[in-house]
């Protein structure tokens, strides 16, 4: 008995060992994911660094580590350009869009994973040809300018929260995940379609919801070329439209402009490192269960 216990207890070693050994093929997707890290962490860290150069120091060696931090670019680049204000103006688009896009995706996803809606394989065809087509300016633009919504900021979020982009998408494939008999369950108590959306679906369906909310708010954010034809008003103008204005007048300062573009990218990289557990689930249920 005591040499069998032995036997097992080495065996049980050995294996115990051979699970710590780390493999060939862990090795290499631990080398893959620090390869991709890098790529992704590096144009950020040479922005950052070119951002605490003074002109002095950029010109006497633009690729070189910065020596004497010059904090003081943010703060001048936040005062001078004014990017309080366009901050708030990108914050009510960017929200507001994302809310209602958020919604309409819920609205087209959740019936087309049911079957509610006839020929599910024509609309899921045009969901995906959708993406592909441009933006049609000109066609906006006249819409707004009919309505008397041109140069409004309603105006500007209602054309940004129809663009839904692959929101629809994610939303189906992520609602196969929800059982069907919750929805026998449901409407055998007599709950409505609206209250069942909205007290069952949208809790299950939290990560799926909160992915499609915040590509459409990085979308949103990052939009230049509507902005430019839709609001014409400065005092109206989104962040990028003022980083761009910011770009044309401090050309010649490296260091200003770099701290500017940190100001104008840093709240969506603060969204990213708080939400990126839903996105990662939102973007994995979505894509296993479409």
């Amino acid at each position: 008995m005591r040499g069998s216990s032995r036997d097992s207890a080495a065996g049980a070693r050995r294996a115990i060992r051979r699970t710590r050994r780390p493999t060939t093929g862990r090795v290499i997707n631990y080398l893959l994911a620090i390869l991709v890290a890098i790529l992704y962490l590096f144009p950020l860290l040479y922005l950052l660094n070119t951002a605490l150069k003074d002109d002095a120091q950029f010109f006497a060696n633009p690729n070189g580590l910065v020596t004497v931090p010059h904090w003081v670019n943010f703060p001048d680049a936040w005062n001078q350009g004014n990017f309080g204000a366009y901050m708030i103006n990108s914050m009510i688009y960017a929200g507001g869009a994302a809310v209602i896009g958020t919604a309409v995706s819920l609205f087209i996803g959740f019936p087309l994973a049911r079957g509610y809606l006839r020929r599910p394989g024509l609309w899921n065809v045009m969901l995906v040809l959708i993406l592909f087509l441009p933006n049609a300016i000109i066609t906006q633009f006249q819409l707004l300018l009919r309505t008397g919504l041109y140069d409004t900021r309603i105006g500007y979020v209602l054309i940004m929260s129809v663009a839904v982009g692959i929101g629809p998408i994610l939303l189906r494939g992520y609602a196969k995940s929800i059982p069907i008999e919750i929805d026998e369950a449901a409407a055998l108590d007599g709950v409505g379609y609206l209250r069942y959306l909205t007290t069952f679906v949208i809790p299950m369906a939290r990560p799926a919801l909160v992915t499609v909310f915040i590509l459409q708010a990085i979308s949103v954010w990052n939009e230049i070329i509507l902005a430019t034809v839709l609001l014409p008003d400065p005092d109206k103008a989104p962040v990028t439209l003022g980083l761009y204005a910011f770009q044309g007048q401090y050309t010649s300062h490296w260091g200003l402009l770099a701290a500017a573009t940190m100001i104008v990218a840093g709240p969506l990289v603060a969204a990213y490192v708080f939400l990126q557990r839903y996105l990662v689930s939102g973007v994995l249920g979505g894509a296993v269960k479409g």
